[in-house]
């Protein structure tokens, strides 16, 4: 489907009355090249141009900060558990699909940047090798369909998904991961067909999930909310998944703010990751745990009920790592979900060490302390 919206950075000058300087319209150049833009119409107007500190600007408009290539492009081991062109298998439950390197906007901070908008052999190009796949593996109890994002492919394509999927008995449940809602919410609520697809094959047998991708508060719109409520009136439960982001929402304010109004619009709070230290996005955005931590806690002292539901998560290659607590300078942590099925639940502790803003950053304690890792 084609979105109205922006590409390059004249076309942003022009439609927002715009100049940006010369030098750093050359650098942002530079960044383009590697990364591309694309802004939606409906999305560029929830941004205040006349403020540098925007922070709905912050996640969608490029940054000179993207020319640091500190970090990684896979953060979380895709590569190695990738069973079949565009299927992960991480986890013994759940199988990956990522059916496409399009997305409705290019967030700045995504940890796919290595494929997302750019030419890739990553997506999936034989869905039907991966059901057989699947229905292969009856260890397999879930599918999250993701890329880039699926909810951008044609409701053909999204119906031929869900049909041939649901034909495995095996399943429980079918999720997609998409920033639809929050980029272009009248994709969902100007569907008919797609509502009535969902419909059909979210029933109380398999359930269909969206997992969804606010961070702010002002993403919290009325198109948003009509969106989310025609998903939830076709039987698709949401929850979202944000990411602490320097800039964006680390406050205790801001983030206490948008837990309480997604859960107002009907939107589960499932996660709030640690920002992955992905080439381009770590100096920039990712908030060091210490910090991180205290900002999610503080957050959560505002809150009650199931706006605080959310879990605090690092993405590791090895699994997602709640961040449990921290006293004097050790971190206390445990594994949601692991690729070693034997450790899911293990606590353990590792060092603080300044400035550490991923598990790869922190120091073992002595093995007769307790350490996991």
């Amino acid at each position: 489907m084609q979105i109205p919206g922006f590409s390059t950075l004249e076309e942003v000058e022009k439609a927002f009355n715009v100049a940006i300087p010369e030098k750093e319209k050359e650098r942002l150049q530079e960044v383009l090249e590697k990364h591309p833009m694309f802004i939606p119409d409906y999305y560029a107007g929830l941004i205040d141009w006349e403020d540098p500190e925007d922070p709905i600007k912050k996640i969608i408009f490029p940054s000179v900060g993207e020319l640091d290539v500190a970090g990684s492009y896979d953060t979380s081991g895709e590569k190695e558990n990738t069973v079949l062109t565009g299927l992960q298998h991480k986890y013994k439950e759940t199988a990956l699909l990522l059916v496409t390197n399009r997305c409705a906007g290019y967030c700045r901070h995504c940890f796919r940047k290595r494929l997302v908008g750019i030419p890739t052999n990553e997506t999936l190009k034989l869905f039907d090798a991966a059901v057989e796949y699947i229905k292969e593996h009856p260890e397999i109890t879930n599918v999250l369909i993701s890329g880039g994002d699926p909810l951008v492919l044609p409701t053909d394509v999204i119906e031929y998904f869900l049909s041939e999927l649901s034909k495995i008995p095996h399943l429980k449940f079918i999720r997609f991961g998409s920033r639809v809602p929050v980029f272009y919410p009248m994709r969902i609520y100007g569907d008919s067909k797609l509502l009535e697809v969902f419909s059909k094959y979210s029933t109380p047998e398999r359930r269909v999930y969206l997992v969804t991708h606010f961070n702010h508060p002002k993403e919290v719109t009325e198109e948003a909310r009509r969106a989310v409520d025609s998903l939830i009136r076709a039987g698709v439960p949401v929850s979202n998944q944000a990411v602490l982001l320097r800039g964006v929402n680390d406050d205790p304010e801001v983030l206490a703010t948008l837990m309480k109004e997604i859960t107002s619009a009907g939107v589960i709070p499932y996660y709030v990751f640690q920002c992955r230290p992905v080439k381009r996005v770590k100096t920039h955005f990712q908030v060091p745990l210490k910090e991180a931590y205290e900002i999610v806690e503080k957050a959560k002292q505002k809150l009650d009920g199931h706006a605080k539901r959310f879990k605090f998560i690092m993405s590791h290659r090895t699994g997602k790592i709640e961040i449990v607590g921290i006293i004097g300078n050790e971190i206390y942590l445990k594994y949601h979900q692991c690729k070693e099925p034997e450790k899911v639940g293990k606590l353990f502790k590792m060092l603080l060490t300044p400035n550490a803003g991923w598990l790869d950053d922190l120091k073992p304690v002595r093995e007769e302390e307790g350490a996991l890792v």
